[in-house]
């Protein structure tokens, strides 16, 4: 997926983990308003809705009409809750939201790829496709999940790309949490794929919840939880704004 060379910076606000509810019928309209003023696209980054119900995905989708840019999103663990992600992907995409997977796509000559991501865990604590069956089938949609990545990136031919994530690609952005769960916030397989494409110049994701705001991949790319519980208290707002 080509893109014409461009200089000027893209703004992009990324917020993950709204967890919208069925009560929740213009909580984040005049948020959709707000980023839309303050940058150039929106990237939502997972757990969209709080059980993966249509009807709270309906809810989402009605105020996100209320952007005036491209919206971009990936699903969170708990828009798979209810069983129907392909429901909930079909009702924001009707509202015009972008839905990433294994389709990239390009914004004022910027790549967007992305994925939900999965668990693992993070360097010498990754968990091997060793043992029993149930443990390799766990491997293996960690492993998918990376190549979707992967197979999404290397897609695109911009210069610049911002890979989009739920799940955490390195350790340093779910610091704060408990350490006995870090490898249920994400896997090093994520980062992995990201590290094969000199033309990724950031990472976003959300889940962490009690997470720190910065990180950097192996080859020092920067990752940032954009999780609203981390970002709100750290800026004051609930979204992140990054340059790309």
């Amino acid at each position: 997926m080509n893109a014409p060379t461009i200089t000027e910076p893209l703004t992009v606000a990324a917020i993950g983990d709204l967890h919208v509810t069925e009560d929740s019928q213009g909580r984040y309209r005049a948020l959709f308003e707000e980023m839309s003023d303050a940058a150039d696209v929106i990237v939502l980054c997972g757990d969209l809705t709080n059980f993966g119900k249509a009807s709270e995905a309906e809810v989402l989708a009605e105020d996100a009409r209320a952007a005036s840019v491209p919206v971009l999103a990936v699903l969170g663990n708990h828009d798979y809750e209810c069983g129907c992600p392909d429901r909930v992907e079909t009702i924001l995409a009707e509202a015009g939201v972008r839905m990433l997977g294994e389709q990239a796509t390009v914004v004022e000559g910027v790549g967007f790829a992305g994925v939900k991501g999965f668990v693992g865990g993070f360097g010498r604590g990754e968990l091997g496709a060793f043992g029993e069956q149930a443990i390799k089938a766990f491997v293996e949609e960690s492993s998918e999940e990376a190549r979707k990545l992967e197979n999404a990136l290397r897609s695109l031919r911009t210069e610049r790309t911002l890979a989009v994530l739920h799940y955490s690609p390195v350790p340093e952005t779910v610091l704060g949490e408990p350490l006995e769960i870090y490898p249920f916030l994400g896997s090093s397989r994520l980062a992995h794929a990201v590290d094969r494409f000199d033309n990724v110049k950031a990472v976003v994701h959300g889940h962490a919840h009690r997470g720190s705001y910065e990180g950097r991949t192996p080859r020092g790319i920067p990752v940032y939880n954009c999780a609203q519980f981390v970002v709100e208290p750290a800026f004051g707002r609930k979204y992140a704004l990054l340059e790309i």
